[in-house]
């Protein structure tokens, strides 16, 4: 049966090796066959540019998306709020087309509703204030106008910010805020809506004005197993990788 692979927060990066094992033996064995493969998002750990496609690292992954590509499954990557620096010389790098955020689309039938989930978490206005500064392009035109060595040392330090304030937020304040989901379900009519971002894999049911609609959420990846969802005309289905 015709079917798609969805996917999210990889967070690729070489001190994670046991992930990106998963990730090449995925691109190699699991997803080919498929018609599309989406990444929604952190499919690298950070991305600080793509004058950084020379790291052999990112040359490898991109090999296997490209390798991907020769074999039939279109690549479609969409920004996280770690590569949101991701631009057109990455897309090539991997003949990949890279999504707005949010996307709508049919999916086998369904319409569906493509985000990477951290602008649903209006509930961390500290973040929410962050990442309307770093998508701002006069930002990330003088961001990337420094050597990517200071680019790269700079990511760390906010990287480091990060988790040291992750550890004293609630949870429930880094989670999606059910009335921006409902907001966003009733701006694109009600459709089926897939995101990541939270590392909260799950199925939920919305009801905004009414009507029903899906929710699902994508876990990230990690040492251990990889989180997928496989879509086709029958509906989704919730796969780990081990």
């Amino acid at each position: 049966m015709p079917h798609s692979f969805l996917i999210s927060d990889l967070h690729l990066s070489t001190d994670h090796p046991r992930s990106a094992e998963l990730f090449l033996r995925f691109a190699a064995e699991v997803a080919p066959g498929a018609e599309a493969l989406y990444i929604l998002g952190d499919l690298f750990e950070y991305w600080a540019g793509d004058d950084d496609l020379g790291d052999p690292f990112h040359q490898r992954i991109c090999d296997a998306l490209r390798g991907l590509d020769a074999r039939g499954t279109r690549i479609y990557i969409m920004h996280g709020n770690r590569d949101f620096l991701m631009d057109e010389e990455l897309g090539s790098a991997c003949n990949a087309t890279l999504l707005d955020d949010p996307t709508l689309l049919d999916l086998y039938g369904t319409p569906t509703l493509l985000t990477h989930g951290d602008v649903l978490c209006t509930d961390d206005t500290e973040y929410q204030q962050f990442r309307k500064l770093v998508r701002n392009s006069d930002w990330q035109a003088q961001f990337m106008a420094q050597p990517l060595a200071q680019r790269k040392a700079q990511i760390e330090q906010l990287r480091a910010q990060s988790k040291n304030e992750k550890q004293v937020k609630a949870m429930d304040i880094m989670d999606v805020n059910g009335d921006a989901v409902d907001e966003l379900l009733r701006r694109y009519h009600y459709p089926r809506l897939i995101h990541g971002h939270t590392h909260r894999p799950a199925k939920h049911l919305h009801r905004p004005d009414g009507h029903l609609c899906e929710r699902w959420v994508l876990g990230d990846w990690d040492e251990a197993r990889a989180s997928i969802l496989r879509c086709d005309a029958g509906g989704i289905e919730q796969i780990v990788l081990k």
